[in-house]
C-alpha cells in the first residue's frame, strides 16, 4: 500500500511545494513567464508592487488584452514612493480596461507580490521582482511560488491584507494623474539640476585626461582581432556581418586607427550616411578635420586623406578616372550586400587596394549575387540579432504581433483589394492598436510599412484627419525629400513616416521607437531590416515598440523564423518558437495576441516548408557563404535546414543533390539504399551505438566485438545483452518490416562473424573504397549523427524530453521488431509499456478514439485506456500492476498530429492508485463504452518552457 501511494504524494508535493523563482538565462528562466502563465489561466488576479515601468508593463499588455476578451479582469496596488513612478506609466495603466489601478499612500509601501485566483487554487509569486522589464527577465531576484488550495488560511491572510490596502488606497484617474504630475516634475527637477552638473564636471574631467574616450565594445574588439588575423595571413578582403545597431562604422573606424593607411575611401548609398559615419571616424581617429572630406552631389572633397563617398559619384567614369587604381591603401564599402548593382562591381574593379572591407547586416540575397564570394569566402565577423541583444548592443524591443482589422467578418488575407485597406474602420483600428501598444519616451516616432505604394498615401491622409501627424514617402519621393522628412521626424514635427519598403535599410534614424508593419511577410530579410529601423540605442527611449499587423496571410510562418533565425525548416521547431521565445535575450519580448497567433500556428501547419524551392534557396545560401557543396553535417554547424527534413523528403542527401543537379558522380542502386537506412536510422543521432560502430569500422575496416564493446563502456553506452542484441538486428536489417527492408537493400550493413568479428558486408566495402563520392555521403551521414547525438545522452535509453517515433522506441527499448504499427496508444512488452499521446485531437478524430488525456501539472497525466476496456481487461491491469510486475512505463506526447510522428518524452511515470477508475465515453452511435482513467505520476518533471508548449492550443 505504502508503494502505491509514492507516486501519489510525491505528484502532490511537488505540484504545491514551494518553488524558488530567479531569472536564470542559462536555463531558460524568468519571472516573466511565470507571470504570463498563470494570468493564462487564470480567473482573476491582484498584483501589489512599488515600481512600475512602462517597460514592465509592455511585457504583459498582450497578455491583458487578451484576458479582457475572455472577460477577466484584475487589480493593481501600487504607489508613488520615491517618486519612482514615472506619470506616462499611469496614463498606460488607464489604458488597460479589464485592470483596476489603486494608489496607496503607506509610508514606504515597498511591496512586491502577484496574487492568481483560480476554481481549483491560487497561485501566489511573493518576494523582490517589481513590474519592471529588469526585474522580470534579468535582474538576479529572488520570488517564492506557492500553489495553495483556496480553504488555507496564508491565502485568506494575504487576500484580507490586500482588501485592507485596497480600501484605503486612492483610485487611478486622469485628474490624480495631473495633480502627480506637477509634484512629479518638480522633484524631478531639483534631481535633474544635480545630476547635469556632476556629468559637466565629469566630461570636463575626461576631455583634459584622454584625448580619445571611444573604445571598442565586446564585439567590435572580437572582430578586430579577426581582421587582423586575416591581413596576416595574407588576405586582402573581409566581410563583417554584423546586425542593424552593432557599431560596424565604429569598428571600421577601429580597424582604419589600427591599419594607419596613408589613403581611406569609405563608400555608401547616401550622403546622410556618409556625413554620420565621417563624424563617427573624427571621434575615433581625431587628427585635423581637414583631413576628412565628402564627395558627393554636393561635396567634392577629392584630395581628403580620409574620403567618404556616395557610390551614385563616385561610379562615374568622369569621376572614377581623377584617382589612381591604387589611390586608396583601405576601402570600406557599407551596405556592401548592394555590390552586386553594376555601379558598385565598376567601383570594386577599378581600384586594387591594399585591403577591402564590406559591412552588412544582411548577406543573404535574393538576387543571387554571392556577396561571400566577392571577399574570397572571408568572413572575419558575425554578430546577427539574438546575440547583439544578448550582448545589450541595441534598444531592446517589445513586439507585438496583433490581429489585423476584420473587413465583413473576415479578417484581412493576402487577395485583399485597396479599397478594403484604406477604409475609416481600418484606420480606427490601427490607431487602437497603436496607441494600446504605444512608445517609450515622451513622444512617439514611428516608421509604418505598407504594403503598397497607395495605400501608404491615403493612409498618411486618413490618420492625418485623425488628427496626426504624417506624411507617406513612396520610390517617386527623391533623396532631398526624404532626407526633408526624415529630419522632421527627428525634430518631432512629425509622428510617423508611412513608405512602402523604401527604409528597409541604409536610414539611420536612432530616436524611431515604434515600427508598425501594416503588410503581410513576404521575406525573413526584409523583415529583420525592418525591425532594425528602431533598434539604434537613443537617450529619448528606454524599448522600441514593433506592432506587426497580422491577418489571414499563407506567409506568416516566416515570422517566428525571422524573429528566432531558426532555418531548419522543421515545422516543430517553428511551432516552439511561437510558445518559447527565449531566443531572445535581455528585456527584449515577442508577444501574440490569441487570434494573431490561431492565424500564424495555421500558416506553419498548412505550408509546405519542404517545397523543393525553399530547400533550393537555403541550399544555394549554404553553397554561397562556403564557396564550395555544402554537406549534412555543414546544415548543422551552419545552423541551416534540419538535415532530417532532406532526409524524410527525399530519402538522403544524394538524391536532394541529383533533384539540384550538383549530384556528381551517379550512385548505384544500393549504394542510394545504404545512404538511404543510415539516413533515416542512424543520422538523428538518438542512440550512440550505432555511431560508434560505424566509426570504428571506417577506421579500421573490421573490429572485435570486444573492442567495439570497450569503446561503449568508454562512452558511458548501456552494454547489456539486450542493448547489444539490439544494435546487431539493425545494423543487420532484421529489426525491420519487410518493406523498410526492401527499401534498406535487403543487405546487412554490418555483419558479425562467428569469428568474433564484426566487419562491413564485402559489397559495402567494396564500394566504400572504390567509390569517393559514396565513401563522402556515408561518412558525412556519421559526422552528422554524432553531431545530432550531442542531445541524447548515451548511458540512457531515452533522454528526457527528447522526440522520438513510435519506431524508434521500439528500437530503443531493445525489442526484437519494429512493432510500431500495432502499438497505437500503448503496448506492454518486454518489461515496458510505452504510452503515445496526442494532446491536442483534431475535430474529424472519431468520437470512440478522442480520449481526454490531460496534464493537470508538470508531474500528473491524466489518462485513459482504449475503449471499451475495463479494470478486469488484462492489458489494463499489466498497466495497473507495472510496479508489482517490474514493468516500465514510459510516457510520450505530441502537442497535435500536425507535428508528424515524434513523440516528447516525458519519462517513467506510475499510476496513481488512488484515481483509477472505470467510466464511459461516447462511441460511433453515441452508445457508452466502457473505458479506464487514472492519473500518472511522472518521475519527473516536465520542463516549464515544453509544459506550457504542450498545454497551449494550437489552430
Amino acid at each position: 500500500m505504502c508503494d502505491q501511494l509514492v507516486p501519489q504524494l510525491k505528484g502532490q508535493y511537488l505540484q504545491y511545494s514551494p518553488r524558488l523563482l530567479i531569472n536564470n538565462p542559462s536555463e531558460r528562466e524568468n519571472v516573466l513567464n511565470e507571470i504570463i502563465e498563470e494570468l493564462a489561466t487564470c480567473r482573476s488576479f491582484m498584483f501589489i508592487v512599488a515600481f512600475v515601468t512602462e517597460s514592465g508593463l509592455a511585457t504583459l499588455k498582450t497578455q491583458l488584452l487578451d484576458l479582457k476578451r475572455r472577460g477577466i479582469k484584475g487589480r493593481l496596488l501600487t504607489s508613488t514612493y520615491l517618486n519612482f513612478n514615472h506619470p506616462k506609466v499611469f496614463r498606460e495603466l488607464l489604458k488597460i480596461e479589464n485592470l483596476e489601478v489603486r494608489l496607496s499612500d503607506l509610508e514606504g509601501f515597498h511591496s512586491k507580490g502577484y496574487i492568481f485566483n483560480s476554481q481549483e487554487d491560487h497561485v501566489l509569486i511573493i518576494g523582490s521582482t517589481n513590474l519592471t522589464a529588469s526585474a522580470l527577465k534579468v535582474n538576479y531576484e529572488w520570488n517564492v511560488k506557492l500553489r495553495l488550495l483556496p480553504t488555507e488560511y496564508f491565502i485568506e491572510q494575504i487576500q484580507n491584507q490586500y482588501e485592507l490596502i485596497w480600501a484605503s488606497s486612492i483610485s487611478l484617474t486622469e485628474e490624480w494623474i495631473r495633480v502627480y504630475e506637477i509634484s512629479y516634475v518638480h522633484n524631478t527637477a531639483k534631481n535633474v539640476v544635480q545630476e547635469e552638473l556632476a556629468i559637466v564636471q565629469q566630461r570636463y574631467i575626461a576631455e583634459r585626461e584622454v584625448v580619445h574616450i571611444i573604445q571598442p565594445n565586446k564585439m567590435q574588439f572580437a572582430a578586430l582581432h579577426n581582421i587582423e588575423e586575416l591581413r596576416m595571413r595574407g588576405q586582402k578582403k573581409g566581410l563583417i556581418i554584423s546586425a542593424t545597431g552593432t557599431g560596424k562604422t565604429f569598428l571600421a573606424a577601429f580597424d582604419v586607427r589600427s591599419y594607419t593607411p596613408n589613403r581611406v575611401l569609405f563608400i555608401a548609398h547616401r550622403e546622410q550616411i556618409l556625413m554620420k559615419s565621417k563624424s563617427d571616424f573624427i571621434k575615433v581617429i581625431g587628427g585635423d578635420e581637414s583631413d576628412y572630406g565628402l564627395l558627393s552631389g554636393t561635396y567634392k572633397d577629392l584630395g581628403a586623406k580620409y574620403l567618404f563617398s556616395t557610390i551614385q559619384t563616385i561610379s562615374r567614369l568622369d569621376v572614377l578616372t581623377q584617382f589612381e587604381s591604387t589611390e586608396f591603401d583601405y576601402i570600406l564599402i557599407d551596405e556592401v550586400h548592394k555590390a552586386g548593382a553594376s555601379s558598385y562591381r565598376k567601383v570594386i574593379d577599378y581600384f586594387k587596394p591594399k585591403f577591402l572591407m564590406g559591412m552588412t547586416a544582411t548577406p543573404e540575397r535574393t538576387d543571387d549575387f554571392n556577396i561571400y564570394h566577392l571577399f574570397d569566402y572571408n568572413v572575419a565577423y558575425e554578430i546577427r540579432l539574438q546575440a547583439a541583444l544578448e550582448e545589450d548592443m541595441l534598444c531592446p524591443f517589445n513586439y507585438y504581433g496583433v490581429t489585423e482589422y476584420e473587413y465583413d467578418g473576415e479578417i484581412i488575407a493576402d487577395t485583399i483589394i485597396l479599397s478594403k485597406l484604406v477604409t475609416l474602420e481600418r484606420v480606427d483600428h490601427i490607431i487602437k492598436k497603436i496607441e494600446y501598444y504605444g512608445f517609450s519616451g515622451m513622444q512617439v516616432r514611428g516608421l509604418m510599412f505598407a504594403s503598397r505604394k497607395e495605400e501608404a498615401i491615403q493612409l498618411s491622409r486618413l490618420l492625418n484627419e485623425k488628427g496626426y501627424r504624417t506624411v507617406a514617402l513612396t520610390a517617386d519621393d527623391g533623396i532631398e525629400s526624404r532626407e526633408k522628412q526624415i529630419r522632421a521626424l527627428e525634430q518631432g514635427e512629425l509622428e510617423y513616416i508611412i513608405s512602402v519598403d523604401i527604409f528597409n535599410e541604409g536610414i539611420d534614424i536612432p530616436s524611431v521607437n515604434q515600427v508598425v508593419m501594416l503588410r503581410q511577410t513576404q521575406s525573413s530579410i526584409i523583415f529583420v531590416q525592418q525591425l532594425g529601423r528602431g533598434l539604434r540605442k537613443h537617450d529619448s527611449k528606454e524599448f522600441v515598440t514593433i506592432i506587426d499587423f497580422i491577418g489571414n496571410y499563407k506567409n506568416n510562418y516566416l515570422i517566428p523564423i525571422a524573429l528566432s533565425g531558426d532555418k531548419s525548416l522543421n515545422k516543430d521547431n517553428i511551432r516552439r518558437h511561437m510558445k518559447d521565445t527565449s531566443y531572445i535575450k535581455g528585456v527584449s519580448t515577442i508577444n501574440f495576441e490569441e487570434v494573431a497567433k490561431e492565424l500564424i500556428y495555421k500558416s506553419i501547419s498548412s505550408s509546405n516548408l519542404t517545397e523543393f524551392k525553399k530547400l533550393r534557396d537555403e541550399f544555394v545560401e549554404l553553397k554561397n557563404r562556403l564557396g564550395r557543396l555544402p554537406y549534412l553535417y555543414d546544415f548543422i554547424i551552419n545552423d541551416s535546414i534540419d538535415p532530417a527534413v532532406i532526409a524524410k523528403k527525399y530519402g538522403n542527401y544524394q538524391i536532394f543533390l541529383e533533384r539540384l543537379g550538383e549530384g556528381g558522380p551517379n550512385l548505384t542502386i544500393y549504394e542510394n539504399k545504404v545512404l538511404t537506412m543510415l539516413s533515416s536510422e542512424v543520422m538523428n543521432g538518438k542512440r550512440h551505438h550505432e555511431i560508434i560502430l560505424l566509426e570504428l569500422l571506417l577506421e579500421k575496416g573490421i573490429i572485435p566485438e570486444e573492442e567495439y564493446i570497450r569503446h561503449l563502456q568508454a562512452e558511458h553506452c548501456n552494454i547489456d545483452a539486450a542493448s547489444l542484441a539490439s544494435v546487431r538486428s539493425v545494423m543487420d536489417l532484421s529489426f525491420f518490416v519487410m518493406s523498410n527492408q526492401v527499401k534498406y537493400g535487403e543487405q546487412a550493413v554490418c555483419i558479425y562473424g562467428a569469428d568474433g568479428m564484426i566487419r562491413f558486408p564485402e559489397a559495402l566495402r567494396n564500394r566504400l573504397n572504390t567509390s569517393n563520392h559514396f565513401r563522402l555521403m556515408f561518412v558525412d551521414i556519421v559526422l552528422t549523427a554524432r553531431e545530432k547525438g550531442r542531445s541524447y545522452k548515451p548511458h540512457k535509453q531515452l533522454t528526457l524530453h527528447q522526440k522520438y517515433t513510435r519506431k524508434d522506441v521500439c528500437k530503443l527499448l531493445n525489442w526484437e521488431r519494429d512493432e510500431s504499427s500495432t502499438v497505437y496508444g500503448y503496448k506492454t512488452k518486454h518489461q515496458t509499456c510505452p504510452i503515445f499521446v496526442t494532446y491536442h485531437k483534431h475535430e474529424e478524430v472519431g468520437s470512440s478514439i478522442n480520449y481526454s488525456d490531460e496534464l493537470l501539472n508538470p508531474t500528473t497525466l491524466k489518462w485513459f485506456t482504449r475503449s471499451n476496456r475495463t479494470l478486469q481487461s488484462d492489458e489494463v491491469k499489466k498497466i495497473i500492476e507495472a510496479k508489482q510486475n517490474h514493468i516500465d512505463v514510459h510516457i510520450f506526447v505530441k502537442k497535435d498530429d500536425d507535428e508528424g510522428s515524434d513523440f516528447y518524452y516525458l519519462g517513467k511515470a506510475a499510476p496513481d492508485s488512488t484515481t483509477i477508475h472505470e467510466t464511459t465515453m461516447a462511441g460511433k452511435n453515441s452508445e457508452q463504452l466502457p473505458v479506464v482513467c487514472m492519473n500518472m505520476i511522472l518521475e519527473h518533471a516536465v520542463d516549464n518552457i515544453l509544459f506550457r508548449y504542450i498545454k497551449s492550443s494550437c489552430v
